[in-house]
């Protein structure tokens, strides 16, 4: 079995010009179904590299900073580093959000935009002390990074 994508369709009885204009008309379809996916990721919105960042630090047990704040609306990313001792995770039931980290590993969580608000996350591993909050303003004076 071919897996190419521009591989030369088998057409019943294909040999001779019918074949060959059934290979064409398969080839132009499937380059129309690649520039329509292409246009559709260049028209895409930014990419997390290019998302608002904050950063949030995991050690012994808490995060820092215990509070951030973004602006409502907007897409942005989170970049959680565990600085250790042992392993962590930055867990948002109310946002779906989680992710594990072992020392000295850091991850980007992309959000969504976000209403007004206050939404809760913790570390699983220590609940009791590792608790922060992101603070969704509707406030233009947020600065975005």
């Amino acid at each position: 079995m071919r897996l190419a994508f521009f591989h030369r369709p088998v057409v019943a009885g294909g040999s001779g010009a019918r074949g060959r204009r059934a290979s064409v008309a398969a080839g132009s379809t499937r380059l129309t179904a690649a520039i329509t996916v292409l246009a559709a990721l260049a028209s895409a919105p930014a990419s997390a590299a290019e998302l608002p960042t904050f950063h949030i630090e995991a050690k012994a047990g808490r995060f820092h900073p215990e509070r951030i704040t973004v602006p409502a609306g907007v897409r942005f990313k989170i970049v959680v580093t565990n600085r250790g001792p042992g392993p962590e995770e930055f867990e948002s039931i109310e946002l779906k959000k989680e992710t594990v980290l072992a020392p000295g590993v850091s991850r980007a969580v992309v959000f969504a935009p976000l209403k007004p608000g206050v939404y809760r996350f913790f570390g699983e591993f220590h609940p009791q002390t590792a608790q922060g909050e992101i603070v969704v303003v509707d406030d233009s004076a947020v600065s975005v990074p």
